[in-house]
């Protein structure tokens, strides 16, 4: 991939996180601007990870309305450029309901 070229989590871009909770069918929307990415250690123990501690990726976001929040990164999450709509958290989708 060209250097030159911005991925979505480039600071300053905007950009919609869909996140899942897999074994219970919810799924989450979370719209933001990029404020930072990294890769941090947790408390958790994981053998045979560097320094011996489970790392996540974070996401650092800003809302529309100011605040900051930081969004752990798994399996089950998609970031995605957001649409130029100013909704900063959408409902949830409701897995009992058909779109539309």
């Amino acid at each position: 991939m060209d250097e030159a070229t911005p991925t979505p989590l480039t600071v300053g871009h905007r950009v919609t996180v869909v996140q899942q909770v897999q074994h219970k069918g919810w799924t989450n929307r979370l719209t933001g601007t990029v404020r930072g990415f990294e890769q941090r250690k947790t408390g958790s123990w994981f053998a045979h990870a560097k320094d011996d501690r489970l790392w996540l990726d974070r996401l650092v976001l800003e809302l529309d309305d100011g605040e900051i929040v930081t969004v752990n990164l798994d399996q089950y999450s998609r970031v995605e450029p957001a649409d130029t709509g100013s909704d900063s958290v959408a409902p949830p989708d409701d897995p009992g309901t058909e779109a539309a």
